[in-house]
């Protein structure tokens, strides 16, 4: 395997590089060419596999920093973004530009190669699909970042950008087909084996209709989700356990490695000593803040388990720490750690629920958060911690987490179905029960009904909106939702935690800045201009390098 996988990146530096055909008149013996790779099966599977390599891992995950779910406890780029405090010389805006364009570059020298190999025209068009399914993957960021980008179909290098971008409708335009064309070529059944984590039919069809969803495309991603839901073989994760299900899908037990996983349609896949990441110590690291603090408003965003918001809902009367997570939508505690859970954050017998409570002498279990950064156990800068994503068996290592970061899955093909339907003014009770209701179902939560929306006088737009913001939350889709909705007046607000009221008194929080509530303030002085921070700048580095790509509004 390690072999293969070193061979690949030697595969992946070569499409990288130059293809100049005329550069010698025979072709070296002892180097990969044009000349002497493009042959064989192995030759276009290793391509392939090094291709794949471009397909985002926990960089998923940390683009989430950018929405209002979560907040990092330093500055990192991302969170820069969210804040709107950042200009076009941002280093990751170019670092975005240039990797997705390697990408493109690279699934360009194979669609232009592939051919030429002896190899039947089947299994040619099968690898050529999922090649074509990367790149499409990689220019849905593109596309989502800056609207216009450069349509490149060609090996063009980075530096070789000099024409004007291409208009965003024509790189969807162009996407949307290029994904059809490789859903004809992929094969329907999910991929096992030697094959686990390769791109399928629901793959393409999948990212069709998302990248269909975002640019409001409502009739193509009806069609492309519902001929994903028509395939019949997927379905949503479930141990049989409301209490567990969902929150499993995001460890080990949960991974398609494990072969019980009939959800998860594209994922980035991890090895041991090769590929492997750091999540689940990032979010509850043991010695340090946590790098993922979930924030105020995602708590608030769960339902009651009466199917009403915390602001409708009779159920909701909170006094203490322990009282925000009782009667909630059953997602919450399976995604935000409640107290008296199992972590692996690990803090000193100190920190107790009271003082005379000496039940709660046991590190492995969190009762209150700790906000004092000592290295004597994990600190929020929140109040709360994540608990989705988190193997508890890999916390305590560094950098050995192999865990699947999942990309897409049946979940959302739901989700942009019930979204597509709606926008269509098509949305019916029957849509809802075979979509969202199945999410419900899952975790033991009441069923979204449209007459008690109604009743209730709740927006059926919003109600899916939360409901698509809570089943993916830290998967990396809420900047882009927000964006897509025109909602960005949600990044400008200051970021909270929870209230100081709810805690012990023993804990010393005077320290916290608070609003006049009690919530802790954890980040202000954000700003969002509608004029501009819907799009991201073009790199600097990139209109230094080519003048014609012009600049996005505002900038």
């Amino acid at each position: 395997m390690k072999i293969n996988i070193k061979y690949s990146l030697l595969v992946c530096a070569f499409l990288l590089g130059s293809c100049e055909d005329d550069f010698l008149d025979r072709a070296p013996l002892d180097v990969i060419t044009n000349e002497t790779f493009w042959e064989t099966e192995e030759h276009l599977v290793l391509a392939v596999n090094a291709i794949y390599g471009n397909i985002k891992e926990k960089n998923t995950v940390d683009m989430e920093n950018m929405g209002d779910n979560t907040i990092w406890p330093s500055t990192t780029s991302y969170q820069l973004i969210g804040s709107g405090n950042f200009g076009n010389d941002l280093g990751t805006l170019n670092t975005e530009w240039g990797t997705q364009y390697a990408a493109v570059r690279q699934a360009n020298a194979f669609l232009e190669n592939y051919d030429k190999a002896d190899v039947p025209e089947a299994r040619k068009e099968q690898l050529a699909a999922e090649v074509r399914v990367i790149r499409a993957l990689a220019y849905s960021y593109l596309t989502n970042f800056w609207g216009d980008v450069p349509l490149v179909t060609t090996t063009l290098t980075v530096d070789e950008l000099y024409g004007p971008r291409n208009p965003r409708e024509e790189v969807v335009d162009f996407l949307l087909e290029d994904l059809e064309l490789a859903a004809q070529h992929l094969p329907a059944e999910i991929p096992t084996g030697v094959d686990r984590g390769r791109m399928n039919k629901a793959a393409a069809l999948g990212l069709k209709a998302r990248i269909a969803l975002y640019n409001q495309r409502w009739e193509v991603a009806e069609q492309a989700a519902k001929a994903v839901m028509d395939m019949g073989i997927y379905e949503l994760y479930s141990n049989g356990d409301p209490n567990t299900s969902y929150k499993e899908l995001f460890t080990y037990a949960g991974n398609l490695s494990g072969g019980n996983n009939r959800e998860t349609i594209i994922a980035r896949l991890s090895l041991t000593g090769v590929t492997d990441h750091n999540l689940s110590r990032e979010i509850q690291v043991p010695d340090q803040v946590v790098r993922w603090n979930p924030t105020k408003s995602l708590v608030d965003s769960y339902l009651m388990i009466d199917g009403l918001p915390i602001e409708k809902s009779p159920l909701y009367d909170v006094d203490t720490y322990e009282e925000v997570f009782e009667n909630r939508d059953p997602r919450m505690t399976q995604t935000i750690l409640e107290p008296g859970s199992p972590w692996g954050g690990r803090y000193d017998s100190s920190l107790r629920h009271s003082d005379n409570d000496a039940s709660n002498d046991h590190p492995d279990t969190l009762w209150v958060p700790k906000f004092q950064s000592d290295r004597r156990g994990a600190t929020t800068i929140t109040g709360y911690y994540f608990t989705k994503y988190v193997e508890l068996s890999t916390v305590p290592e560094v950098g050995r987490d192999v865990n699947d970061i999942i990309l897409l899955r049946y979940a959302e093909i739901l989700l942009t179905y019930a979204e597509a339907r709606y926008e269509q003014g098509e949305l019916t009770q029957a849509d809802l029960d075979m979509t969202i209701n199945l999410l419900r179902d899952r975790v033991g939560m009441k069923h979204m009904v449209l007459s008690e929306l109604e009743a209730n006088g709740l927006d059926v737009r919003e109600e899916i909106h939360r409901e698509r913001r809570v089943e993916l939350a830290l998967e990396g889709q809420r900047y882009f939702d927000i964006i897509r909705w025109r909602k960005g007046e949600l990044l400008a607000q200051d970021v909270k935690g929870t209230n100081v009221n709810w805690l012990p008194e023993h804990l010393n929080l005077s320290a916290l800045r608070t609003d006049d509530e009690g919530f802790i303030i954890v980040s202000s002085g954000r700003t969002f201009d509608p004029g501009r921070n819907y799009l991201w700048p073009v790199p600097l580095p990139q209109v230094q390098r080519n003048p014609e790509l012009g600049q996005n509004p505002g900038w």
